[in-house]
């Protein structure tokens, strides 16, 4: 009977480990798998930076809202399916250390997924730039401060990738600095991003303080909870500002050269 009650609080202690508590349990475990997929898996972080380089490349294109939806959706698919593949991979690998055939058939289907999202990104691709390159003149880099919504929006993509990358780089334990006893958090870095590109954008003193107290609240959060030091809020808080004022004014900085 005392077997059989300590393996029943054993399968329930394993349950628990794999159920999640709460959102914000289930939120953290969800960005602990895209912090493990941007780290080992060298498809994810090319992808990665594709993505960085295409969303800078698109700001030089007058693309509608419509449009620039279109694209992100295509980019973050193409993520989605990356991430879904690695996923069967794991479990299949958990479940199977020899060769199966109907292994390999599940395997080859995620790795398929992959390709076809590719193949749809390249179709919107074409339909989306393919008229617009020949517009390609003095007036090209302009549509950069024409759409500023665009712009907002792209600056925040690559912070994200950024602070993502940092995060994960953090975790392989490969820099003195940057390590698992030092890691930038990734609320605080959006929060701070996100109220520099409205201070940049309005001139409201009201919606400014409005977005400033938030994201104190939000870095304040981070640390209530124990998830990060004071340094690694403050470092993450200034990176999120200075990413975006570089990325800004990159952008103005080449309008004004030409």
């Amino acid at each position: 009977m005392k077997k059989e009650a300590e393996n029943q609080q054993e399968n329930k202690t394993k349950e628990e480990k794999i159920k999640n508590k709460n959102f914000a349990d289930a939120w953290k475990n969800a960005f602990n798998g895209i912090i493990y997929a941007t780290t080992t898996q060298g498809n994810i972080k090319k992808q990665l930076i594709i993505a960085v380089v295409v969303v800078i490349i698109s700001l030089f294109f007058n693309l509608s809202k419509a449009e620039f939806l279109c694209f992100l959706f295509t980019i973050v698919l193409i993520l989605f399916a990356e991430m879904v593949n690695t996923a069967i991979e794991t479990v299949v690998d958990l479940y199977v250390d020899v060769y199966h055939p109907k292994a390999k058939i599940a395997k080859d289907v995620a790795a398929g997924g992959v390709v076809i999202t590719t193949i749809n990104a390249v179709i919107v691709a074409y339909f989306l730039f393919f008229d617009k390159i020949s517009d390609i003149g003095l007036n090209f880099i302009a549509n950069v401060t024409n759409s500023p919504v665009h712009l907002a929006f792209s600056v925040m993509i690559v912070v994200i990738i950024a602070v993502l990358a940092l995060i994960a780089y953090a975790k392989t334990n490969k820099h003195k600095g940057l390590n698992a006893k030092f890691v930038p958090s990734g609320h605080t870095t959006i929060a701070f991003a996100a109220t520099t590109i409205i201070w940049l954008v309005t001139d409201n003193i009201v919606i400014l303080m409005l977005a400033l107290v938030m994201a104190i609240l939000i870095a304040e959060s981070r640390a209530a909870a124990k998830e990060h030091k004071l340094s690694e809020i403050v470092f993450s808080g200034c990176f999120g500002t200075a990413m975006t004022l570089i990325l800004y004014g990159i952008a103005y900085a080449v309008i004004q050269l030409l």
